[in-house]
C-alpha cells in the first residue's frame, strides 16, 4: 500500500513525502525534475524521474508500484509565465492531469487529494474568500488549475475516483528541522527573496506598489507555513481513506500580513537591515487575498499550530542561513 506523490521533489511536495513517511507510510515519487530537486527526495521513498504526461512511463510505475492514493502537486505554477506561455501551462498542467486520471481508472485507484489553488477565484468579492465564492480565474495558470478540478470532478461522476481539492495563496516556511526547503530558479515568492536579501544575494527588496488601499500601502497576503498545509493534506487523504464525499477546502491563515510587515518580521528574526525600495505595482495584483479556511477546519480537523509570521519566518530563515545556495553546489 503506497501513497503517489507526484511532484514530490518540489517545495510543497518534499515536505507532504517527509510528513508522510514521518507516518510511516510508503511513498512513491513521480517528478520530471523540472522544478524539483533531486537533492529534495527523501531517501526512503521510490523514485521515478519522469513526465506525468508520459502515459507509457507512468503505467510503468503503477505497474511496479502498489498505488492505492494519490496526491498532486505536480504542475507549472507561475502566474505571470501562464499569461506569456499559456499552452505550456495548458499542456503540463491539464493534460498532465488527464493522463493521470486515465491510469489512476486503469488500475483502479480511486482517492486522489489535489493540489489547487485560491488563484481560481480571480478577483474576489470580500475577504476571507470562501469556497461558495465564483471561480473567475484572471491568470492562464489559475484557468488551468479550475480546469484540473473540473476534470477530476467529471472522473468522479463516471468512475468513482474520490478527490478532495485544496484550494491556497501563499506557502512558506521549512521543515523545523531544517532538513528541506525552498529553492526556485528563479525566486519569485516573497519570503526567500526576502531572506535572500538578508544574506546579501540581493542588494534590495523591491515592492511592487506603495499605494495600495491598505494601512501601509503595500499588498496583503495571508501566508500558511509549509508544514501546516500539508498536515491538511495528510488529514484529507485520512478522510479519503474513511469514506468521506469528494470536496473542496481552502486553505487559508485568515489573517493578512502586508508586504511591509513581512519584512519587517524578517529584519527582527535575522537581525539584518534588509533594505527595501518601492517600486511599481504589478498589473493583477489586488490589494488584499485572505482564504478562509472554517471549512477546512469543520470537517477536516485541520488545526493549523504554526501560524506566527515569526514562526514561519524562523523556520525558512534556518533552511536559507544553513543552505545559502540552496539544493545546489557544496550543500
Amino acid at each position: 500500500m503506497s501513497v503517489l506523490v507526484l511532484g514530490g521533489a518540489g517545495y510543497i511536495g518534499s515536505h507532504a513525502v517527509y510528513q508522510l513517511i514521518d507516518k510511516g507510510e510508503s511513498v512513491v515519487i513521480v517528478d520530471n525534475l523540472e522544478t524539483g530537486q533531486r537533492k529534495a527526495v527523501h531517501p526512503e521513498a521510490h523514485f521515478y524521474e519522469g513526465d506525468v504526461r508520459d502515459i507509457y512511463f507512468l503505467r510503468s510505475v503503477f505497474q511496479k508500484e502498489q498505488i492505492d492514493d494519490v496526491i498532486h502537486f505536480a504542475a507549472n505554477s507561475l502566474v505571470g509565465e501562464s499569461m506569456k506561455h499559456p499552452l505550456k501551462y495548458f499542456d503540463n498542467n491539464v493534460h498532465g492531469t488527464q493522463v493521470l486520471l486515465q491510469v489512476m481508472i486503469e488500475y483502479g485507484v480511486k482517492n486522489i487529494v489535489f493540489s489547487s489553488t485560491a488563484a481560481v477565484y480571480g478577483e474576489p468579492e470580500s475577504v476571507p474568500i470562501t469556497e461558495e465564492m465564483p471561480t473567475v480565474p484572471t491568470s492562464t495558470y489559475g484557468e488551468t488549475k479550475l480546469i484540473m478540478e473540473k476534470l477530476i470532478k467529471r472522473t468522479d461522476e463516471a468512475h468513482g475516483i474520490n478527490y478532495v481539492s485544496l484550494r491556497y495563496f501563499n506557502v512558506a516556511g521549512a521543515r523545523e528541522t531544517g532538513d528541506i526547503g525552498e529553492d526556485h530558479r528563479p525566486e519569485t515568492h516573497l519570503v526567500p527573496i526576502i531572506l535572500q536579501t538578508a544574506l546579501g544575494q540581493r542588494s534590495h527588496i523591491t515592492i511592487f506598489g506603495g499605494d495600495y488601499d491598505t494601512p501601509d500601502g503595500t499588498c496583503i497576503r495571508d501566508y500558511v507555513h509549509v508544514e501546516d498545509l500539508i498536515d491538511a493534506h495528510l488529514l484529507a487523504l485520512d478522510y479519503l481513506r474513511h469514506g468521506g464525499k469528494s470536496n473542496v477546502f481552502n486553505l487559508g491563515s485568515n489573517q493578512g500580513f502586508s508586504v511591509k510587515e513581512m519584512i519587517d518580521a524578517a529584519r527582527t528574526v535575522t537581525g539584518r537591515e534588509i533594505p527595501a525600495n518601492i517600486g511599481d505595482r504589478r498589473a493583477g495584483d489586488p490589494s488584499i487575498l485572505i482564504a478562509g479556511s472554517s471549512k477546512a477546519k469543520r470537517v477536516l480537523g485541520w488545526k493549523p499550530s504554526r501560524t506566527s509570521v515569526a514562526k514561519i519566518i524562523e523556520d525558512a530563515w534556518k533552511w536559507h542561513s544553513s543552505h545559502p545556495n540552496g539544493y545546489g553546489k557544496g550543500e
